[in-house]
């Protein structure tokens, strides 16, 4: 799948256990670079887990679609 995908379906179906910024900013309504530079500058504002290292961000993909379906809560 090389376009960027636009449903929760499309993001579970991608391989592998990490997601980007850019995979998950469509879903969100929100801009690949403000996603990208939320999760440096202070992660605790984004409602779901993120890794960062050094300028990468991974987004885990079960708890993104949990946080988007509801049943995670980071900040309750």
């Amino acid at each position: 799948m090389n376009e960027i995908p636009k449903t929760l379906a499309e993001i579970e179906a991608l391989p592998g256990e990490v997601l980007t910024c850019k995979q998950v900013s469509y879903v969100l309504a929100a801009g690949e670079m403000w996603l990208h530079k939320q999760a440096i500058e202070d992660k605790s504002k984004l409602d779901f887990p993120v890794i960062v290292y050094g300028t990468r961000v991974k987004i885990p993909k079960q708890p993104f679609l949990k946080y988007m379906r509801g049943e995670l809560y980071a900040n309750p």
